[in-house]
């Protein structure tokens, strides 16, 4: 529920911003229709900016409108809805992280000293599925070596499940983001015929309005694409790391139990 909130948070503010873009977009446009005499007079007072010069914050809400905000926009949500998750995830497989090291010297000396309930303290008030595991398998030390590898392996089964989850709704966006592009494609397309048919003419004022839109629209779907397809494989590759630390560590742990005597 908590990630649910803060996804939806996330997007809320994204949202807030592109809203606040857009009537920013609006107020300069009435300001540019302002009389042509009290443009004279500005322009005399001061020495304007180079014709056509713009930050790329104006650029790219230029684009955003050229592209036709009706197709713009679905891919705009896409991109955020995509973008919170893999944030959301990056940060959650970043705080899975564990020193297991560090750990299983903790269990080591806990085992020395206190026994299993010990380390028990210790797994439970360690984050991360690397300490979740440990304590599914202290749990079921006395029933012996093969009782804890089954409670290991089947629990990290389970930690694995909930390291994937969100990566489907990634994956989604990466799909979705292109898809939607190419629709906006279709359609300019689509468009730069009809105003050709009702011109009867073929001249490159006529198409450049489909044109503009078909291929921004375009530009707008592959980026969306491209940039979450980078998260989806860091998330991929952290997730590998993780899961081959949680091997290695059940291993570890299994022989830090006999090395004890804490099994049968």
């Amino acid at each position: 529920m908590k990630k649910l909130v803060t996804i939806l948070a996330f997007i809320g503010v994204l949202a807030f911003g592109a809203t606040k873009s857009m009537a920013q977009v609006t107020d300069s446009a009435s300001q540019t229709a302002a009389p042509a005499a009290t443009v004279t007079e500005a322009a005399s007072d001061a020495v304007p900016a180079e014709e056509g010069e713009r930050t790329f914050h104006q650029e790219l809400k230029k684009q955003f409108i050229d592209g036709d905000p009706r197709y713009m926009w679905p891919i705009l949500i896409v991109f955020i809805l995509g973008l919170a998750i893999a944030i959301e995830r990056i940060i959650m497989l970043n705080l899975a992280t564990t020193n297991t090291k560090k750990l299983l010297g903790q269990i080591e000396d806990a085992l020395s000293k206190g026994g299993i309930e010990a380390a028990k303290e210790i797994t439970k008030n360690t984050r991360g599925p690397v300490a979740s595991i440990f304590t599914q398998g202290l749990m079921r030390s006395s029933e012996g070596v093969e009782m804890v590898e089954k409670s290991v392996v089947s629990y990290g089964g389970v930690e694995m499940g909930r390291l994937e989850s969100g990566l489907i709704w990634i994956s989604l966006c990466i799909s979705l983001g292109p898809m939607l592009g190419f629709f906006g494609t279709v359609v300019g397309m689509v468009g730069a015929f009809e105003a050709i048919e009702a011109a009867g003419d073929m001249s490159p004022s006529i198409v450049a309005g489909g044109m503009k839109v078909a291929l921004i629209t375009t530009v707008g779907g592959l980026v969306v694409g491209m940039v979450l397809q980078v998260l989806y494989n860091y998330c991929v590759s952290k997730i590998d790391s993780l899961v081959n630390t949680m091997e290695n560590a059940s291993i570890s742990l299994i022989d830090i139990l006999v090395k004890h005597k804490l099994t049968k």
